[in-house]
């Protein structure tokens, strides 16, 4: 997928986000570790010993001080570095406690969210101990087709935004059915707004090269603090839809194809259009399900079908898979013909073959 250019896109879920100022910890710790250097005795009267001699081992107090100042002042850099490694390692400062930072996704998330048994898939199928909503469907729409590319299942959403964030967990597990993912990043939503910290991937950079569908994300805004910008809703731009992207999450996350949409326009984070044949708009289940979980908390507990984290996200996936395998004529097979995809297209009354 190429990258998307900046650009602010009103969405939903607006916070009121709190900003830091002053001197960043991160400054304060490159000032604070800067060498301190003791400065050497010298002009008469000073106690520097004659060449070929050895100072006295009791040398005068004038010496001791000297020696007591500069090996303080060396121990003194030492810790100050060691306080600074440490906080480089945690992440931790008062300048980054606004937000969570992106950063590459571990080897073992992404393998545990990629790789959920088709046993898990089976068994959950469509039920879960949490309400989960289902996609829209709709009738007599043309496949949708991006940058001449179709089918198309196309993802519109921001970083700071956590009904996203529950999505992502779901749209990543599922996609993963069809293609291989490559760049996947992991953040959390917005510290501020509902539902806070919901741990969660980013598509920022992602791709995913599958056989059977072009998919197309946009994270049209960050979830860094930016009070100033009311058109990503108090954080920073990032990705900038096309205008044909555009166009389509306008015309079907309208009020003509989602029920209870708001009749004065706007789209709801996040809005996910599968073919133009299955539409998202909202979160499918609610994020406080994921609340006080870590990523490996979530992804790690994605093989065991009695839990209920998973079973939101899992029946989640079903009814997205089910939708996909609708737009892919039942490709590949083993996806559609599975029985929990086959029980998401009867509870959604459509073929997924």
């Amino acid at each position: 997928m190429a990258d998307k250019q900046q650009n602010p896109v009103q969405g939903g879920n607006k916070p009121k986000p709190t900003g830091n100022s002053g001197q960043s910890a991160k400054d304060k710790s490159r000032a604070a570790s800067r060498p301190v250097t003791a400065k050497a005795g010298g002009g008469k009267g000073g106690n520097t010993p004659r060449p070929g001699k050895a100072a006295p081992s009791g040398g005068p107090k004038g010496s001791r001080t000297g020696m007591l100042m500069a090996w303080g002042a060396v121990g003194l850099v030492v810790v100050i570095v060691a306080v600074f490694a440490v906080v480089k390692l945690t992440g931790s400062s008062s300048q980054d406690s606004s937000f969570t930072a992106v950063t590459p996704a571990p080897v073992q998330v992404v393998h545990d969210v990629t790789n959920i048994p088709m046993s898990t898939w089976n068994k959950v199928g469509v039920t879960s101990q949490f309400t989960v909503n289902k996609p829209v469907i709709t009738t007599g729409q043309p496949p949708l087709t991006i940058a001449g590319k179709t089918p198309t299942m196309f993802y519109l959403g921001a970083e700071y935004c956590p009904f996203c964030a529950a999505e992502r967990w779901a749209m990543t597990a599922a996609l993963s059915r069809f293609g291989t993912w490559s760049n996947l990043k992991i953040t959390a939503s917005s510290h501020t707004d509902v539902d806070p910290i919901t741990h969660t991937f980013s598509y920022h950079g992602a791709s995913l090269d599958s056989p059977y569908l072009h998919f197309v994300s946009v994270e049209s805004c960050t979830n860094v603090p930016d009070p100033t910008n009311q058109g990503c809703s108090g954080y920073t731009n990032l990705e900038k839809p096309t205008q044909e992207e555009l166009a389509t999450a306008t015309k079907y996350s309208s009020a003509q194809f989602i029920p209870n949409a708001s009749a004065n326009g706007g789209i709801s984070f996040p809005f996910i259009d599968i073919n133009n044949f299955a539409l998202i708009s909202g979160a499918s289940y609610d994020p406080q399900i994921l609340a006080g979980q870590s990523w490996t908390d979530i992804a790690g507990s994605l093989y065991d079908p009695n839990n209920p984290t998973t079973q939101a996200i899992v029946a989640t996936g079903n009814y997205m898979s089910a939708a996909i395998c609708n737009a892919t004529k039942g490709q590949p097979g083993n996806v559609c013909t599975s029985s929990g995809v086959q029980a998401a297209a009867k509870a959604l009354g459509i073929s997924a073959s």
